[in-house]
């Protein structure tokens, strides 16, 4: 079975600079677990890893498809798997990096298949959310389903119409059909590694992060972004970052109140993220403080965890 470090953590935790510190001192190689940074010229509002850092250490899963197209969990889980089976063959280990959970759950656990789609429902329902907008749908699952409601952006279709077309196929909610999927059976050889920091450094971090987005000109990019024959996927559009400043564009909020909106719905995608992260069983954590650099991080993570990790992989 490959091994795999996973490291994960809150955005704006710090998680991909410790990573490619830890990664470079065992021989790894980035897998990036981020559903946004796969997607091109999406750079700045992702925290995409800097062309220096890319060229440095191989970074994978990152500028995989164009802004307008949509990409799947199975799409992701594909890619990771080659990116570490290739990792491993050469005799690296790989480094997954990212806070997308679900990418996460997936990676380490499998997919969640759920029943076959039905051509009819989801026909009839696609075409409601173009009569009636996504929006009309996400309030008939939040009735159905809170749960999924809860996690599902209200203009993400494609996940609104699966949940609902799950509901009336089965008459069980998909949130508690994907409960059956905590089976705790790993595909991988896992060794997970959390990085955590008190709710005041996070949230200060957070709005450093934005500013920084800012003043590197995520402006400018979500505007060349919308300018592009394409145009840009629900799914990237939806993205925190980009979705406010699509508002801004459009004329619907101010810059500074699309700023500070980014700063919100990123504490609360963080908050978020700490929930799922309980789900995540065996994970070593790590409390950081303030002022700790990257290097002095990944030398306790090594110092602490250095055994496992030097255990042969089978």
């Amino acid at each position: 079975m490959r091994k795999v470090v996973f490291i994960l953590g809150c955005t704006g935790c710090g998680k991909g600079a410790v990573a490619r510190e830890f990664a470079r001192r065992i021989g790894g190689q980035i897998v990036s677990v981020d559903s946004m940074k796969i997607y091109r010229r999406m750079d700045i509002g992702t925290a995409k890893p800097s062309p220096a850092d890319r060229s440095s250490l191989p970074h994978h899963c990152v500028d995989l498809v164009e802004p307008s197209e949509s990409f799947s969990v199975a799409q992701f889980v594909a890619e990771a798997d080659r990116a570490i089976e290739g990792i491993s063959a050469a005799g690296g280990v790989p480094v997954a990096a990212g806070g997308t959970s679900l990418y996460i759950k997936a990676l380490t656990e499998g997919l969640f298949e759920g029943p076959s789609a039905d051509a009819g429902v989801r026909e009839r329902l696609t075409e409601r959310a173009r009569r009636e907008g996504p929006a009309a749908l996400h309030a008939e699952l939040a009735e159905a389903d809170p749960a999924a409601a809860e996690r599902i952006h209200p203009n993400d279709e494609r996940r609104i119409v699966r949940a609902l077309e799950v509901f009336q196929a089965t008459g069980t909610p998909i949130s508690q059909l994907q409960r059956q999927w905590d089976s705790g059976a790993r595909r991988y050889e896992c060794v997970m590694i959390g990085l955590r920091r008190d709710r005041a450094d996070q949230a200060r971090r957070i709005n450093l992060r934005a500013k920084r987005m800012m003043d590197l000109g995520l402006r400018d990019e979500v505007s060349a972004l919308l300018a592009e024959p394409a145009g840009l996927s629900l799914q990237a559009a939806q993205a925190v970052g980009y979705a406010e400043m699509i508002d801004h564009l459009q004329g619907l909020c101010s810059l500074e109140e699309a700023f500070e909106r980014i700063k919100i719905n990123t504490r609360q995608l963080a908050k978020k993220q700490r929930t799922w992260h309980r789900r995540f069983e065996g994970t070593t954590w790590f409390d950081l403080g303030a002022d700790d650099p990257a290097a002095e991080t990944a030398g306790r993570i090594l110092e602490q965890m250095g055994a496992l990790l030097r255990k042969e992989t089978r």
